[in-house]
């Protein structure tokens, strides 16, 4: 085995069919390293993504009902790795910081901030993987800048990026369609998804298709029966296939959420043409606000803008157009090879010092 290989190991799901936007982010990654130089170690249930399965040095820690932890130290230990890449929030990641207290444990942290920080998104261990990291990035300039006045160190902005297999705008749009509007995300409190349902209440003669699971699902849907709309459908968890071919089919995309880092769902959008309106608070990247959709800070102005943008066809085109363009600088190649970049540079010449955790 070629020892000059950078062993890098990540507590991520290889699965293809897992679609949790983190997941998705390091598989893109993965998929780009090249295997003569870099040796991988992933987390995987059943059935790795092909593109990880095929790929050389790449080695799969089976997840199942027990056991996880322990198989992942015997992992771990068996091939230590250079790099602990994109920790998360699990015992796992709690037992390796905690191991980098007490052991001469030479493996490098490189953190990915993919979530604003306030008092309540930092507090815990999310805070331990800024201030113990020897690298720290985050997913948008919002995010950084978030972290900078958090934890007062900078970090390097490495956006998300969109898979161009699955989200590309549409060869053709159908001249007489029904105007369709398009959600796509989890339902939780902070993504505010019943006010897609109250929008689709004021459009009756829009159809809103709203994608996606979670604890606020029963409630929108009980809002909808309430509202007597007849134009909502509830299309539940879609794999990526399907939801590129939902937003090839929509007209505008409604992301009314108000606590992000910097949002898969848009850049997808973006890709495939779809207009977006959005809230401003967490500042994302991937639309520009009266260019490619819009950006806005109350639900006042939301409302205004999203009517807006239903009304007026030749905006909607105009905006897609400027969309597809804008998604060309989110390309995962591109972005992947900051990454190797990031994975190559040694500690002591990243301009990134380690922090001891604060007691």
């Amino acid at each position: 085995m070629n020892d000059t290989l950078i062993t890098l190991f990540t507590p991520s799901f290889a699965d293809e069919e897992n679609t949790n936007a983190q997941n998705l982010t390091a598989k893109e990654i993965v998929a780009r390293l090249p295997p003569d130089q870099f040796r991988v170690v992933m987390i995987c249930g059943q059935n790795p993504d092909p593109r990880l399965a095929r790929r050389k040095n790449t080695h799969f820690v089976r997840w199942t009902a027990h056991g996880n932890t322990l198989r992942l130290f015997r992992e771990f230990f068996r091939l230590p790795p250079d790099i602990y890449f994109f920790p998360r929030f699990g015992p796992f990641d709690r037992a390796f910081l905690n191991l980098r207290r007490f052991l001469p444990i030479r493996t490098r942290l490189v953190t990915y901030v993919v979530m604003m920080m306030n008092e309540t998104t930092a507090a815990g261990l999310p805070d331990r993987t800024i201030r113990e990291a020897d690298r720290v990035c985050s997913n948008s300039a919002f995010v950084a800048d978030t972290v900078r006045r958090r934890f007062g160190l900078s970090s390097q902005t490495i956006h998300d990026g969109v898979d161009r297999r699955f989200f590309f705008p549409s060869s053709a749009r159908e001249s007489a369609h029904r105007l369709t509007v398009l959600y796509a995300g989890s339902f939780q409190a902070r993504k505010r998804v019943e006010l897609v349902v109250e929008q689709a209440a004021r459009w009756p003669g829009v159809h809103f298709r709203l994608a996606g699971q979670g604890e606020t699902a029963e409630h929108c849907r009980a809002l909808s029966r309430q509202y007597a709309c007849q134009n909502i459908s509830f299309l539940g968890h879609l794999s990526q296939v399907q939801l590129g071919e939902e937003m090839r089919k929509a007209d505008v995309f409604l992301f009314p959420s108000i606590l992000e880092g910097h949002p898969q769902v848009l850049i997808q959008a973006a890709a495939c043409g779809l207009p977006a309106v959005a809230m401003n608070f967490y500042r994302p990247d991937s639309v520009v606000d009266g260019q490619t959709g819009f950006l806005v800070h109350s639900d006042g102005e939301m409302a205004e803008r999203f009517d807006r943008l239903l009304w007026d066809q030749a905006l909607r085109k105009l905006f897609s157009e400027a969309a597809v363009k804008h998604a060309d600088a989110f390309d995962w190649d591109r972005i992947a090879q900051q990454w190797i970049e990031v994975f190559q540079t040694p500690v002591h010449d990243s301009g990134v010092v380690r922090r001891a955790c604060a007691a």
